[in-house]
């Protein structure tokens, strides 16, 4: 059983997290509104629009990156 209290641990903190995160976009949202960032492609033509949030991408996989490794070290994988 002590499997199932680890797994049910690990979800606390992981749903804390998303609410924190959550919380944390929330509140930058209502701060800074919602500014383009450099490098995000923005196209307009007749009939809609096409974004494309380049810089974005590479910062969010940057981050990513570094808490999985995390995550996987400090679960010992």
């Amino acid at each position: 059983m002590g499997s199932l209290e680890n797994l049910g641990k690990i979800l606390m903190v992981l749903g804390v997290g998303v609410i924190l995160l959550g919380g944390i976009l929330w509140l930058a949202g209502r701060l800074w509104g919602n500014p383009s960032l450099p490098g995000t492609l923005r196209f307009d033509f007749p009939g809609g629009s096409c974004i494309i949030p380049i810089l974005a991408s590479i910062v969010l996989s940057l981050v990513l990156t570094v808490i999985l490794n995390l995550a996987a070290r400090w679960l010992g994988k």
